[in-house]
């Protein structure tokens, strides 16, 4: 057996909360080992946000010329996806590799391992035929992959997953989509604006089914505009492949596409982390965590695998408590280094290790022991990119009433709003607010529109912040914008 190497702190997984720990740490003095068995930077920059939306985006724009016709004069648009593959190839994944982001780490002083990384015992990660084992921590940071549903024949047929939707060079003629989630709608509208035959299956009631039913409602709406054929309640028994074609057998009806995606949900693999070692139960689907990311002593834990939502900006945010509360407990070990003020919840590394004195920077607070910031998800955004997009913080109204709140409900018709008015083709959307009569505070909203996105932001400030709604509808809201409808939807509460 290898002899275990000593280290300051070992990072199984470098996807974006990973990598961002792992940086963060090297940057403020310590040895910090990051090991990655696939791409450095994960799902998001590879396979998910960042060419995905370089995809809507190329797709907003062909939707935005069809719209001179009813605003401007004409216009006549030739999709072509060429110089979307391009793009994503060249500016977005340098062709899926990532020797860029591998220097970028080592850059800051880590060294990096390419292999699976698995807990050995406490404190040890073992990667091939190396151990090390880490003095002040291990953070896991391994994501999920695809969850593929046990549907008879699926397994056997060349599906795709958002991989081979993201890497395509050339589109099919026709497209099956089982799953009406947000990735699931942002690529169906993208392709089918591009002239693929889409259809979604959904299993549920409604598309977008975390989201409210308003949501759900105008952003089938939308697809359907453009073309695209949504099946829901529907769900697929059996799945064949002749060769060329795809049939979905579901319900007594066969729907047939050239390819066919499969967006049903991910999942974290914790079989694969040695979990059993530290006595951790790795039958979960998620690793739980505490509110500063603790699954064990001497273990924290980042990213989609904690279950919080697999959001690039959970991951960020919780990456920032780690390295906060990692660099913590290194003050309060024995002879552990004091950063003196290197690392920041809201700022990165600022500069190198000191050996004495200094406090660390959290967002203003002190680095006194017990100060680190836990985890708060009270105000989790998110936002599904479709056109128009749709944006929501907090509590659904469904969720709030269940949890026993006395609800009240407020409500604006985007279209009905000055900028909405002007805006004019394209201009769906709603502002619902979602509100606790005993608190006087929102609990929750959703922002559906063109810019329901950007919209939201407001929203998020209100209820993380826990504004009071005697002060929202007090506010200056500038006009004519899509944020002026905030002001009309509190109008409403009730």
């Amino acid at each position: 057996m290898a002899e275990p190497e000593l280290v300051d702190v070992v990072v199984v997984g470098l996807g974006v909360g990973g990598e961002e720990v792992a940086g963060r740490l090297a940057e403020a003095g310590l040895t910090v080992v990051g090991i990655e068995r696939d791409l450095v930077g994960g799902e998001c920059p590879y396979w998910g946000c960042i060419p995905s939306k370089m995809m809507i985006r190329a797709a907003n724009a062909l939707a935005e010329a069809r719209r001179v016709n009813e605003l401007a004069g004409a216009a006549q648009v030739r999709p072509d996806w060429a110089p979307v593959a391009k793009r994503i190839r060249e500016e977005a994944t340098d062709t899926w590799d990532d020797t860029v982001a591998v220097e970028r780490f080592t850059g800051k002083g880590g060294r990096f391992v390419r292999g699976s990384g698995r807990l050995d015992g406490p404190g040890r990660v073992r990667v091939g035929e190396q151990v090390f084992q880490a003095r002040y921590g291990i953070v896991l940071g391994t994501g999920t992959r695809p969850s593929i549903p046990p549907i008879d024949g699926l397994a056997d047929t060349p599906y795709w997953t958002n991989h081979q939707a993201i890497e395509v060079e050339e589109l099919p003629e026709s497209l099956l989509i089982l799953g009406g989630g947000a990735i699931g709608l942002e690529l169906a509208q993208a392709f089918a604006r591009f002239g693929v035959r889409v259809t979604v299956v959904e299993a549920a009631d409604r598309v977008l089914a975390i989201e409210e039913p308003e949501a759900s409602e105008i952003a089938a709406k939308a697809l359907r505009a453009d073309g695209v054929t949504i099946e829901t309640g529907v769900k697929a028994e059996r799945v064949d492949h002749d060769g060329s074609t795809f049939t979905v057998h579901a319900g007594g009806t066969e729907f047939t596409g050239e390819k066919l995606l499969v967006v049903t949900g991910r999942r974290a693999h914790l079989e694969e982390l040695g979990l059993e070692t530290v006595d951790v139960d790795a039958s979960q689907r998620y690793l739980p965590v505490n509110g500063r990311m603790h699954v064990t002593d001497g273990i924290w834990a980042v990213g989609d695998l904690t279950g919080e939502g697999a959001f690039t900006h959970i991951a960020m945010y919780q990456a920032a408590i780690v390295v906060t509360d990692m660099l913590d407990h290194m003050r309060l070990t024995k002879g552990g280094p004091d950063p003196s003020g290197t690392a920041s919840v809201v700022g990165g590394a600022a500069g190198a290790t000191s050996a004495v004195g200094g406090a660390m920077s959290a967002g203003g607070s002190t680095a006194a022991p017990g100060s680190v910031p836990r985890a708060d998800y009270r105000a989790l955004p998110r936002v599904t990119f479709t056109d128009p997009e749709v944006g929501a913080v907090g509590l659904t109204e469904k969720q709030a009433r269940e949890r026993g709140i006395n609800v009240q409900i407020g409500y604006a018709d985007l279209t009905s709003s000055a900028r909405g008015w002007i805006h004019k083709a394209g201009n769906d959307g709603f502002i619902k607010l979602v509100a606790d009569a005993d608190q006087g505070v929102l609990v929750g909203a959703t922002s559906v529109g063109p810019a329901g996105g950007e919209v939201l932001s407001a929203l998020v400030v209100a209820v993380h912040a826990a504004v009071p709604i005697s002060q929202l509808r007090h506010m200056i809201y500038a006009y004519p914008t899509f944020h002026r409808a905030i002001e009309a939807a509190l109008g409403t509460l009730r």
